[in-house]
């Protein structure tokens, strides 16, 4: 575990840190401030998570950076909204696929890599989710019905969060913010 974490700079596990607490706190506040989950709040709160997670992924270009966002998210949820223990494995298997997709153009300088880890994730974490509520809801599969709906509308907002996400990149290198 220390070889692991030996290759990462004090800066680096800093912004992926803040990076997971802004996404929750921001999705967080979206659902709150949209009167619940209705299908706005739904497309902003995922629009709002992809968009920071694409921006995550170009300023920490590691190895390891999207698990390890993911684990720090996984706690956060855990921990301070009670969210599901099941949802661990699908979200996990989400972030290796991920990340298996983004090792071939870990070397390039674009938003493109970024772009199809984040894309990966959105897909993934959202099928294993679905087929986590069937396995909990087989008795009754009429209930899946009504949850096909829900994760569709916020994929919209995931695949709108991958444009605000380059056109953010974008922006904060023309600030100097992204250095890569």
């Amino acid at each position: 575990m220390t070889r692991f974490l030996s290759c990462w700079s004090a800066r680096e596990l800093v912004v992926i840190g803040v990076f997971a607490a802004a996404s929750k706190v921001a999705t967080l506040l979206v659902a709150l401030a949209g009167g619940g989950m209705n299908p706005v709040s739904l497309m902003g709160k995922n629009l709002i998570f992809t968009t920071l997670l694409v921006v995550m992924l170009c300023k920490v270009r590691r190895p390891g950076t999207l698990l390890l966002f993911t684990v720090i998210n996984i706690i956060v949820s855990m921990l301070l909204l009670g969210a599901s223990v099941t949802l661990l494995p699908a979200m996990f298997v989400a972030a290796l696929a991920a990340e298996a997709a983004m090792w071939p153009g870990r070397a390039s300088s674009g938003v493109g890599n970024a772009l199809i880890g984040a894309a990966v994730f959105d897909v993934v974490s959202k099928v294993l989710s679905l087929g986590v509520s069937w396995l909990f809801m087989r008795e009754n599969p009429a209930m899946m019905v009504m949850a096909v709906p829900f994760v569709l509308t916020g994929y919209i907002g995931s695949v709108g969060g991958l444009f605000s996400g380059a056109r953010a990149v974008r922006e904060l290198r023309h600030a100097g913010i992204i250095h890569q």
